[in-house]
């Protein structure tokens, strides 16, 4: 192949892997703005706009240790070639268009792991899959929405004990004044978690083609990646606001703060220790947890069946997915 075809053939793995992104805050904006709509506070294009705006803000607050994990930590970066690159994000976008069209809130995060994990054991086995990198991902699909359920809670009850003496309708002004700063946290940290992981697929391309190393990962990548996912996030997917905003449990402006505030935290914690979790099994966790401080029968246990199996199906559908493209772009490209 010549100079000039690899250079073709880069740029346009990098411009799929935008394209990634893009889809990513496209498919995830409900998780931003679901409750800060489904209570009434900001209208559908307001929340998106804020959400957006947010999601960008991201990039002076966080180090890229996501995008270390996702890059360095998942398979063995000497293995990777443009067709495992392709495959992986094959299958993660066909995963989230799928998902998105029918309206589930599947792991953008997930697919793309399930993505890189199929492309490669399609090239060479269970070889090159690291394991820590693998096992830290996996045991946060558990402790991830686990964790936004706990704290979710647990702000609900506390709020709940210090506006007792208020009536609901000054509660709720208060509330819908303070969704706006915990929506614009979990924006943020959405913005930290999400578009750190395609800057980890861009990472791992670069080094693959000797165009950058492992200890530097270029500041073009990182500004186009939260550019990227914050367009996304602009165009929104509103497919998913209902079923995560109303059909899971009723949300009213003190558990919209609550949920949002609870996942936020649960997101900044799992950025700081560059693990790639799932901002959609977050604050799915965080919604439930706030339905249940009312009572168990508050959540909608069938829809909420139904999204957690979609996030079973996520990992092995998207690498399935992400082999047939690998053997796919071998044969065509």
């Amino acid at each position: 192949m010549d100079p000039g075809a690899i250079t073709l053939t880069l740029a346009m793995l990098i411009v799929i892997a935008l394209a990634f992104d893009f889809i990513n805050g496209f498919h995830d904006s409900a998780n931003s703005i679901a409750t800060v709509v489904s209570t009434g506070v900001l209208k559908p294009y307001q929340a998106v706009i804020w959400a957006a705006f947010f999601n960008v803000v991201a990039i002076a607050l966080f180090e890229l240790k996501v995008a270390a994990t996702v890059g360095k930590g998942i398979v063995s970066p000497d293995i990777v070639d443009n067709y495992v690159i392709f495959g992986a994000l094959i299958g993660a976008i066909a995963w989230d268009l799928l998902t998105w069209y029918y309206g589930i809130p599947s792991s953008s995060s997930h697919a793309l792991i399930g993505g890189m994990l199929g492309a490669t054991m399609a090239k060479a086995g269970t070889a090159p899959l690291l394991a820590p990198g693998i096992i830290k991902t996996s045991t946060f699909i558990v402790v991830s929405p686990l964790l936004g359920m706990l704290l979710a809670g647990l702000i609900t009850v506390a709020v709940s004990w210090i506006c007792r003496h208020r009536t609901q309708r000054v509660t709720d002004i208060w509330f819908r004044r303070l969704q706006l700063v915990s929506s614009a946290l979990y924006s943020i940290g959405h913005g930290s978690n999400d578009a750190q992981k395609t800057m980890g697929i861009i990472w791992l391309l670069l080094i693959s083609a000797k165009l950058t190393t492992a200890d530097h990962l270029p500041d073009w990548v990182v500004v186009s990646c939260y550019v990227a996912i914050g367009l996304g996030t602009l165009f929104g997917g509103w497919r998913i606001v209902k079923t995560m905003g109303q059909r899971i449990t009723k949300l009213k402006p003190v558990g919209g703060f609550a949920a949002e505030t609870g996942g936020a935290i649960s997101l900044f914690l799992a950025s700081s220790f560059g693990i790639p979790v799932s901002t959609t099994h977050t604050i799915t966790g965080a919604i439930i947890g706030v339905g249940s401080t009312r009572r168990v029968r508050a959540v909608h246990w069938g829809v909420a069946g139904n999204v957690v199996v979609a996030w079973v199906l996520t990992i092995p559908a998207s690498a399935l997915i992400a082999a047939a493209a690998w053997w796919l772009g071998r044969h065509l490209f």
